[in-house]
């Protein structure tokens, strides 16, 4: 059994005209948020083995708050470079290339392609998924070479606004 958590970065700032979009920090809501649904998953009793993150600064920012709440060491997170700017395609081959070894991920990503890829797994339909939104799905398999909507359940969603 594989289980994947696709978390779509924080609400970012736009208030820097000068930074590139790989960047832009969390604004006041997203440091705000990002906690949050960390909470939310350790409620849960949610512990991943590996949390891989995109290296945009909101990316990055969102996963070690969310980690922090989980008690997950921010310096074992992974920076995964493809994951920004990845298309559909492209983050399911992240995906399908993570280490058999960890059978539980939290992958931090941006929109469309998070909700986009969610769509691709999930057996239920995901609307687009909002700032600090998860989505946790459950794949029938023992590879992540293997995970696909058909071996796929759908376990939960869950977003800011509906955690606290």
């Amino acid at each position: 059994m594989k289980t994947l958590y696709l978390l779509r970065h924080a609400k970012s700032s736009w208030s820097f005209d000068e930074l590139s979009d790989q960047e832009r920090p969390l604004n006041d809501r997203g440091r705000d948020d990002a906690p949050a649904m960390g909470q939310a998953l350790a409620k849960r009793r949610i512990c991943p083995d590996l949390v891989v993150s995109s290296p945009a600064v909101r990316a990055m920012s969102t996963a070690v708050l969310v980690a922090r709440e989980m008690q997950y060491p921010h310096d074992k997170i992974v920076v995964e470079s493809g994951i920004y700017g990845a298309d559909v395609d492209e983050l399911l081959a992240i995906i399908r290339d993570l280490p058999d070894t960890a059978n539980i991920v939290l992958l931090v990503g941006h929109n469309p392609t998070i909700t986009e890829t969610a769509n691709a797994l999930s057996p239920n339909p995901i609307n687009d998924m909002p700032t600090a939104a998860v989505v946790c799905l459950r794949f029938a398999c023992d590879q992540w070479s293997e995970v696909g909507k058909a071996n796929a359940e759908f376990y939960f969603y869950d977003f800011p606004r509906n955690a606290s």
